[in-house]
């Protein structure tokens, strides 16, 4: 008898779970038919409100407006206090009008043209992402799709193939080509027949031809086989000079640049994989619409200065930020979606365990810049409809707008999108320089870029005044030690926000911490 057992599926979760954290066992739930793609089956059902119940919510946020519609549906009285003069918190779009103030006081001013705009925070919507799909239906937000992975997009290192940027289509065929020939030669010297029984070995090379689109001999080389997939030098016609011509392939030591394959390695995270949307008009279409539902219960220009409470209710003072006047608003709970990085500095009447977690979580850097240009030219030239093209300079990557294809007159796309080194660089420039550097490294992909150029607009979140930052970063330590004291009721004050999920970062988790946060309030309230 064999001493060597296949694993239960509840054996096999849990050292998923210990390996990987509860991020991976969850996807492993996933793909065991388990759980859903994300935690949500609907809105929570809060019968029985008592009558004047009341929330006061902090923060106009998606996870602050999502807790206050279904708190008012349930009956509850809520009243939401937003430090800025609008709704939508990171979900927000800048336009030609508006106007971007840093925290030294500097000040950006976006001219873009009528209809042009760039998302500063969040932009794409995963497919898996229910709850907030959910809404966007229920309040008529139109969507349209977000294209990921374009194939035509351009990968860029400095240290692979003479600096010159290439295709994705042409490096992910090139090191697929490469690797399967080196694993086609290891089978044919023998090196894995310990690990792979004569039969498997023969499919396997054949999968290898036909995947790596090798030759005969087992070799990956320049055809017009190959340049099906890779692109051609001269493409297929017709008539007299039809015949194509084959491009020629990179080496392998220029494919396994680490840009190559981090690139490569980017569509397959979970939440980048097609199919994913945006609004159409602009991310803050979404805050908009809950604006509209929950918009009599938000003050907005209100600073929370205080938190406070004891066993009969919740009291927040806050300075009207316009006057400099000082007001405060009670209530029986309290639910605040202030990012950690503020509201930690804020006095908060709270036990010493989530005092400790709120203190715990680092936030991240990045920056985002809009520029606008005199036309599309990266349609018109380069055949590029959307999609990402990525460099290892501090810009880190483009991106290309996804809507009013093949339309005449000014767009904007993104010119940078970058965290780590490359963010605190670019945020210590001023914004011009921020500009001059976007310039500078997008003509690697793009000489057109100085000529076509009408204005630009960037955002290094580490100088937004309102987060002084961009998303939370959990590590798996630090979730250990303190997650569930973060997330858990504490009296009669819940926390809620990206950074009060498994999904820091995405709308989603916003919202999902948000429902979650008032399913706890009602619990206890009903109790009581």
């Amino acid at each position: 008898m064999n001493d060597v057992t296949q694993p239960s599926r509840r054996q096999l979760l849990t050292l998923i779970g210990r390996m990987g954290g509860a991020a991976a066992m969850y996807q492993a739930m996933t793909a065991l038919g388990h759980a859903a793609e994300t935690q949500f089956t609907g809105p929570p059902v809060l019968s029985g409100a008592k009558p004047g119940a009341s929330v006061v919510v902090l923060g106009a946020g998606l996870a602050g407006m999502v807790a206050a519609y279904e708190l008012e549906k349930a009956g509850y009285s809520v009243k939401i206090l937003e430090f800025q003069d609008r709704p939508g918190g990171r979900n927000y779009s800048l336009r030609g009008g508006d106007s971007f103030t840093e925290s030294d006081g500097t000040v950006q001013k976006v001219t873009f043209a009528p209809g042009n705009y760039v998302n500063p925070g969040p932009w794409r919507i995963p497919h898996h992402h229910k709850c907030l799909l959910h809404y966007c239906r229920q309040f008529g937000v139109a969507l349209e799709p977000f294209i990921q992975l374009n194939h035509n997009g351009f990968i860029h290192s400095s240290d692979a193939f003479g600096g010159k940027p290439m295709r994705y289509r042409e490096v992910a065929v090139d090191f697929k080509g490469h690797t399967s020939e080196l694993l086609a030669k290891a089978l044919g010297a023998g090196a894995l027949d310990q690990s792979v029984t004569a039969e498997d070995k023969e499919k396997l090379l054949e999968a290898l031809r036909n995947w790596g689109l090798l030759d005969a001999n087992m070799a990956y080389t320049s055809s017009v086989h190959v340049s099906s997939q890779r692109g051609y030098d001269r493409p297929p016609g017709g008539g007299i000079n039809g015949a194509p011509t084959p491009s020629q392939i990179a080496k392998l030591s220029d494919v396994l640049s680490p840009q190559v394959w981090t690139a490569m390695s980017f569509y397959f995270n979970y939440v980048m994989q097609t199919t994913m949307f945006q609004p159409v008009g602009g991310m803050d279409m979404i805050g908009k619409a809950f604006a509209k539902h929950v918009g009599k219960s938000i003050t907005y220009n209100a600073k929370v200065t205080k938190v406070a409470q004891n066993g009969k209710g919740v009291t927040v003072s806050y300075q009207d930020v316009p006057s400099g006047k000082v007001n405060t608003v009670s209530a029986d709970w309290c639910v605040c979606t202030i990012p950690l990085s503020i509201i930690r500095q804020v006095e908060m009447q709270v036990g010493p365990k989530l005092a400790a977690a709120m203190k715990a979580v680092p936030y991240a850097g990045h920056i985002k810049m809009g520029l606008e240009f005199k036309r599309r030219f990266w349609e018109e030239d380069d055949a590029i409809y959307g999609g990402h093209s990525f460099t290892d300079q501090a810009i880190g990557q483009l991106s290309y707008p996804n809507d009013r294809f093949f339309s005449n007159g000014p767009a904007v796309l993104l010119g940078a999108f970058t965290s780590g080194a490359g963010a605190f660089q670019l945020a210590g420039m001023t914004p011009a320089e921020r500009i001059e550097a976007a310039l500078k490294q997008g003509e690697v992909f793009h000489p057109q870029y100085r000529k076509e150029y009408l204005s630009g607009v960037s955002v290094p979140w580490t100088r937004v005044p309102w987060i002084l930052g961009c998303t939370s970063r959990w590590s798996e330590e630090n979730r250990a030690a303190h997650y569930q004291n973060l997330v858990a009721l504490d009296g009669r004050v819940v926390l809620a926000g990206e950074h009060a999920s498994y999904y820091g970062g995405w709308m989603e988790g916003s919202m999902l911490s948000g429902l979650d946060a008032i399913a706890q309030i009602h619990k206890r309230a009903s109790a009581a």
